[in-house]
This record gives structure tokens, C-alpha cells and sequence, in this order.
């Protein structure tokens, strides 16, 4: 069977139903892995090993006296929440040194969720303060960095869980995206990334929907392990502002990911939206690579403008700052934040409620001119980001103008697909001959993140990606 981490999450739900494994020792496994290699790639804000083995108790008993069928379907699985995420009686400092000591009183629904499916928390994975960089450094733990490099990012803002993914210390995590925090890590540790349909998780009870950038989504090793705590996370909340629609023929994500895509018309760009940012040549090859792939396996892959123009980042970029200053910081701790966080945040202040409106009706219509277009394509095929992972420390600069922007040329493609609300996924198919990962982004029309998953699972099938790992030595010398 090999070690543990080497299964998938599925698979590892699979023995522990056949009592092939046991929860307890898989928690145990995941738990030692953490403390080996956890602080070294600041993978965790919190481990929470009392927690994980309690639940993976409380999941060997039910392997004992419940029937089969009445086993939720990812029991004895870890998979951690990022810190952005409140679980109830957990530490919950959202990656900023105002909330270090925060424990939170509820519970996130997603979270229950992943409970009620039979998960065990392992802990709360990184994020950088609020949320708001692509990268993930912060002050109340060690830099994100991804383990095919460690002196790189692991990107950010899910970049705590995409390095525990692809490091071995979960077989799957929650993750969330506002601009690509998802998929950015996702490319840049080697993992298959997915933000869900606007309105297909809810944020409920604590946050805010405002316009839809944000959601919660899965980060895993394969395109079935996240179609599977998809199904498990999916759902909305009294209260909502958005509702994705269901399903049409009624099968679960991970039914769509075991099934074949049939011919897709598949539309194609790579000129960055954001003026100024150059693709570098590998991340141009591996968006090569994918096309030739993607036409190979018999799709019809056709070159289409880019759907949105520079305007769009400039009302982006008004919206993002009001993200900032939306969590409530006693004025006491506003000197605690970050230099990104409290630049943002006054941008947020010095604009007026008419800035922030023009800004959001500016989105709307800009979205309303490039969907009928967009609805011509089953997908889209991008590159996930301009450049290569970038060395920690690369994104910091006193200006927070100077931040925002570097950060910009980074990643110029992801956060159009967090305004337009569809689903998008970033897919691991391309390294570079250093042994670094470029992902791929596929975007879908809204509601059809099963066929999403059709599509990568047949690309991953045509270009297995899962058995690569990094090699962790290096983080014990």
C-alpha cells in the first residue's frame, strides 16, 4: 500500500470503510508528519492534534457499530480549514496579529459541512492577513513556501494548504478564493485547484457576500479528491445574495469527474489583461502544451480575444480595497496590520460611497458586455499565472501601490473570473526542466463545474500528474 500520505483522500475514506486503516492512525500519521515538516514550509497557524484525534476516534467507533451505507463519505479523512474560516472552539487569527489571540464562537457552514462529511481537522492552515496578498507571509506565523522550492512562495492566499497538500501533511484542504487564492497556489505547488460558481458554497454565518468575489473551494493531488469534498462543501444558507443552480441531470461532482467530457469547443488567450505584465516563456510553454493536449485528446481549441480590458483591474482594485477594510479592527490593533492591509484600507477610507458604486456598476456592465461572448465556449483555456513561483519576500514594498502592483503582473488573469462569478479551475500539467510547476486555467460557463471536472480528469488521465512529489529532504538538512 505504501505510506499513507500516498493515497488519495478517496482512497484513504475507502480503506478506513473496509477497516483496512484506521482513523486514528491516519490522523497519527498526518499529526507527526506536521510537526516534521509543518513549520518549515508554514503550512499551519494552528495544529489541532487534541481535536484531530478525538474526531478520529469518535470515527473509528462508527467503522465499528454503524452499517456501511450509513458512513459519511469522507470518514477518518484530515483535511485542515484555512484560518480565514472560524471553526467553532478553534483559533481563528484570519493572518493578522490583531486576531493572533481570536478563538471563534461558531462555526463556518462550510466547515460543519466537512464535519458532517466525516472529516478530521487537523488544523488551521496559513493565509496572509484578511486574505488580501497573493503570496503568504504575515506576522503571526512563518512564510507559505512551496515545497518544489522552498525558498519560493507557496502564493497565497490559500498558501498554508496548498503546501501541506503537495507536501504530504493532508491528503485534501479547504481553501477559498477572492481573486485566485485558490488557483494561484494551486500552480504553484502542482496541484489541481477549483473555485467553485458563484453561490455554490455559502459564506454564511459570518461573512458577507458583498458582490461575490469570495468562496470557499477544494485544494487536492487529484481532480476526484476534489470533486469530493466539493460535494461535501456545496450549499447555500438563509440569507444568500447568490444561488448557483443545481446540477441538471442530479449527479454528484465526483459522478462528473468519473465520466468522459465528450468534443468541447474550447476558446484560448494568453495576452495579460494588465497592463505592463509579460508571460514569462515557461509559463507560455506549459499554455502551449495544454492547447496541443487539449486538441489532441480531440477538442476543437480556437484563439478568442481576452474577455476584459485594463478598466476592469482599475474598478477591481477599488472593490479589493473595500475587502481590506471590511473586517472591524479596534483602533487600539490598526497599528498591528500590515503595511498592505493599512494601505488598503485607507485607499478603502479616502474613497467615497459614489467611488465604490460607479466601481461595482462598472464590473456589472463590463461582465454584461463579455458573457454572450463567452457563452459561445464549453471552456477557456489561460495560463494561471504570468510568472514563475516567486522567491518569499519578492512581493513586499513599502509602497502599497508598488505591492498591489507587482502583485498585478503576477497574477493578471485569475481575479476576472471571480468578478464574472463562473467556475475555474487551475490544473497541474506543465514543469519546467528546474522541476517547478505551471498550471493551467480552465474556466466554465456558470452552474457547470461538473463538466470542469469531466475535462480535467480526462486531461489528468492523458497526463497523470499526482505521483510527482518534492523531494522534502532538503527541509531536513
Amino acid at each position: 500500500m505504501g505510506q499513507i500520505h500516498d493515497l488519495t483522500a478517496l482512497e484513504q475514506a475507502a480503506a478506513v470503510r473496509r477497516r483496512e486503516l484506521s482513523p486514528v492512525e491516519i490522523a497519527d500519521h498526518y499529526l507527526d508528519r506536521i510537526e516534521r515538516y509543518g513549520p518549515a514550509l508554514g503550512a499551519f497557524i494552528t495544529v489541532t492534534g487534541e481535536i484531530a484525534r478525538e474526531q478520529a476516534r469518535n470515527a473509528e467507533k462508527r467503522v465499528v457499530h454503524d452499517t456501511p451505507e450509513a458512513l459519511p463519505p469522507l470518514l477518518g479523512v484530515p483535511v485542515p480549514v484555512k484560518d480565514l474560516t472560524p471553526v467553532a472552539g478553534v483559533r481563528w487569527t484570519s493572518g493578522s496579529a490583531a486576531f493572533a489571540e481570536r478563538t471563534a464562537d461558531v462555526d463556518a457552514d462550510v466547515a460543519a459541512r466537512l464535519r458532517t462529511a466525516g472529516t478530521v481537522l487537523t488544523g488551521k492552515t496559513n493565509t496572509p492577513e484578511f486574505g488580501v496578498p497573493c503570496y503568504t507571509e504575515n506576522d503571526v506565523a512563518p512564510p507559505a513556501r512551496t515545497p518544489w522550492d522552498p525558498s519560493r512562495s507557496a502564493g497565497g492566499s490559500s498558501g498554508g494548504a496548498a503546501a501541506a497538500v503537495a507536501a504530504g501533511l493532508a491528503p485534501a484542504a479547504h481553501a477559498s478564493d477572492g481573486g485566485g487564492s485558490i488557483r494561484i497556489p494551486a500552480s504553484v505547488c502542482g496541484l489541481f485547484g477549483l473555485k467553485p460558481t458563484r453561490g455554490r458554497i455559502t459564506n454564511a454565518p459570518l461573512q458577507p457576500d458583498y458582490i461575490g468575489l469570495s468562496t470557499s473551494g477544494p485544494l487536492a493531488r487529484t481532480v476526484a479528491d476534489a470533486a469530493a469534498l466539493l460535494d461535501a462543501m456545496a450549499g447555500g444558507a438563509p440569507g444568500d445574495y447568490f444561488a448557483a443552480p443545481p446540477s441538471a441531470d442530479g449527479r454528484t461532482f465526483l459522478d462528473h469527474a468519473r465520466s468522459e467530457p465528450g468534443r468541447l469547443r474550447i476558446g484560448r488567450f494568453s495576452a495579460p489583461p494588465v497592463p505592463g505584465a509579460r508571460l514569462a516563456p515557461e509559463a507560455a510553454d506549459g499554455y502551449e502544451e495544454a492547447s496541443r493536449l487539449l486538441a489532441s485528446l480531440g477538442h476543437e481549441v480556437e484563439e478568442v480575444d481576452p474577455p476584459f480590458e485594463a478598466s476592469l483591474l482599475r474598478m477591481f482594485e477599488v472593490v479589493w480595497a473595500g475587502m481590506a477594510v471590511a473586517t472591524p479592527v479596534p483602533e487600539e490593533d490598526e497599528a498591528r496590520l500590515r503595511p498592505l492591509t493599512r494601505g488598503m484600507r485607507a485607499q478603502a477610507r479616502a474613497a467615497s460611497v459614489e467611488d465604490y458604486m460607479r466601481a461595482t456598476g462598472g464590473i456589472q456592465a463590463a461582465v454584461r458586455r463579455a458573457m454572450p461572448r463567452l457563452e459561445a465556449y464549453d471552456a477557456l483555456l489561460c495560463p494561471t499565472l504570468a510568472q514563475l513561483p516567486a522567491p518569499v519576500g519578492h512581493f513586499a514594498a513599502e509602497d502599497p501601490r508598488e505591492e498591489f502592483a507587482r502583485m498585478s503582473a503576477f497574477t493578471p488573469y485569475t481575479s476576472m473570473f471571480n468578478v464574472t462569478g463562473q467556475p475555474s479551475v487551475s490544473v497541474p500539467l506543465h514543469w519546467t526542466p528546474g522541476g517547478l510547476p505551471v498550471g493551467v486555467m480552465l474556466t466554465g460557463r456558470m452552474g457547470e463545474e461538473g463538466l470542469l471536472l469531466s475535462l480535467s480528469a480526462q486531461l489528468e488521465r492523458a497526463r497523470p500528474w499526482a505521483d510527482r512529489r518534492p523531494d522534502l529532504s532538503v527541509l531536513e538538512s
